[in-house]
């Protein structure tokens, strides 16, 4: 009898592996879940996810009609999961379920590269989601002396074994090389609609993303220091949305800034709650300080909400944003000039109200998931 999640005749098997999946949230983890989904979807293909549990075993269950395999983690360095079963077990389940592609996503060391390396003559698709990785924080030095020796010796390598590569954005450390195309990640324009123009929202300043000890360089104490500068008598609310340690160091911020009152942290949010909250919001922010910030997908969900961004001149963001047309770009870790943009924004309705229109059309032409992942099918089913 045939193993239940082996191959299935007339279908190539694309297996998706990711150091994280949902329901954990974040950019990596949304832009593999897409791409598995668009295989399930298309005709000729299956799609199987390998990823990483919480636990120390090996979880396999279906989820979203996809069969997704959750490899037992034995230690965590940093965000970095890992496990010595690891080499055996991809090979395992890559030969068990006939997996003919490997769509491989990084960059946190470990399970992509491993994937990679034990991929045997399957063709390779790499996915690398971010510039430089170094932290460039207080504390961070032994971190970053790792992530430079990664970086020089082991992700060169990585990059070279790949059939493919495919770099988020032109900062990814995977652009520009002979075999690389540029895939960037996308947004369900039907999921992420307009709201009412953002002259007409609530007062709102929402930041979207993770916000952990380890993800310092996402900058959203330097987001709570602008807006401690932003007037009381206007109204104005700072929105968190996501989960993370570090929660309550950037309450405790709020706080001894003496605006804790006008700061929520919603924790993490998904599906129709994550589209009201853009929908609603009269500011989207993102005030990464660092090129480990590729892209921006928070960004891009918020254009297509017509909702006005600020975001970071730093990283994939200027990609993204157009200064002036489809948002304003500040320079990284400056609260003054953050504290200005967002400033500028709720005062003046018809600047929010053109730049969230632009948003949303630049959205349109150039995020639309569909066409995104069309290309990734293209290049799974080549022969």
């Amino acid at each position: 009898m045939a193993h239940p999640h082996g191959p299935q005749p007339g279908r190539r098997t694309v297996a998706v592996v990711a150091p994280y999946y949902p329901p954990k949230v974040g950019g990596v983890e949304h832009y593999a879940a897409r791409v598995a989904r668009a295989v399930a979807d298309a005709p000729g293909l299956r799609a199987v996810v390998l990823t990483t549990s919480g636990g120390l075993r090996t979880r396999v269950g279906t989820e979203d009609g996809v069969l997704v395999v959750r490899l037992g983690t034995w230690l965590r360095l940093s965000n970095t999961p890992l496990s010595p079963l690891w080499p055996l077990q991809l090979r395992r389940w890559l030969r068990r379920t006939g997996a003919e592609v490997v769509n491989a996503h990084s960059p946190v060391p470990g399970l992509a590269d491993l994937a990679v390396a034990v991929a045997g003559r399957r063709r390779t698709v790499l996915t690398y989601h971010a510039g430089s990785m170094h932290k460039g924080e207080p504390g961070s030095g032994a971190a970053d002396r790792l992530i430079g020796l990664y970086e020089r010796h082991v992700l060169p390598r990585v990059l070279r074994r790949a059939r493919h590569l495919v770099a988020v954005s032109p900062v990814s450390l995977a652009a520009g090389r002979p075999h690389a195309v540029e895939i960037s990640p996308g947004v369900d324009l039907e999921r992420f609609t307009p709201g009412a123009p953002a002259s007409q929202r609530p007062r709102t300043v929402a930041y979207v993303g993770r916000m952990d000890r380890s993800s310092a360089w996402k900058g959203v104490d330097v987001l709570i220091r602008a807006f401690a500068r932003l007037p009381e008598a206007g109204g104005a609310r700072l929105r968190l949305v996501g989960g993370g340690d570090a929660v309550p160091d950037h309450l405790a911020l709020a706080a001894g800034l003496g605006i804790a009152h006008r700061v929520d942290a919603v924790g993490e949010l998904t599906g129709a709650a994550l589209v009201a909250e853009l929908r609603t919001a009269a500011v989207a922010v993102l005030p990464s300080r660092t090129e480990a910030e590729s892209f921006g997908m928070a960004l891009v969900e918020a254009m297509a909400c017509a909702t006005p961004v600020v975001g970071s001149a730093v990283g994939g963001i200027p990609g993204v944003v157009v200064d002036g047309v489809t948002g304003l770009l500040v320079p990284p870790g400056d609260p003054v000039a953050l504290a200005e943009a967002c400033g500028r924004l709720l005062g003046d309705g018809a600047l929010a109200d053109r730049l969230g229109a632009a948003g949303r059309r630049r959205a349109e032409e150039h995020y639309d998931w569909r066409r995104l992942t069309d290309r990734y099918l293209d290049l799974f089913r080549a022969p």
